[in-house]
């Protein structure tokens, strides 16, 4: 997707994505779909830096409101944070803005643990 992390914690990613031709919709702004590739690709990586050893994750459940636009040329930023970290499962709000840092969506995702 051409992803780019700019910062990693186990308590917060931020990363930025530049949207592209070919992940925009047929009204120039980023496919909803991208939006959620993003989200999860980000709730994913933060759920994996708080597993314990040996554990993977995979998502359960993932609920997207979109709000507003980003149209091509443009950088989607996105910053996801934990909402609850449990032993079986993981719960992460990401949040995707535009470059002027209006909000254009807000998923939050549930994230199996996978026990060896």
């Amino acid at each position: 997707m051409g992803i780019t992390l700019i910062s990693f914690t186990r308590d917060r990613i931020v990363a930025q994505l530049v949207v592209r031709d070919e992940m925009a919709n047929r009204n120039g702004v980023l496919h909803g779909g991208a939006i959620m590739a993003f989200a999860d690709n980000l709730g994913g990586t933060a759920a994996s830096l708080n597993l314990p050893p040996g554990a993977s994750t995979t998502t359960m459940e993932s609920k997207t409101n979109f709000l507003r636009s980003v149209t091509i040329g443009q950088t989607a930023v996105a910053e996801c944070v934990p909402l609850h970290r449990g032993r079986t499962t993981s719960l992460w709000q990401t949040t995707v803005s535009d470059e002027s840092g209006r909000v254009a969506a807000i998923v939050t995702q549930t994230q199996l643990v996978l026990r060896p």
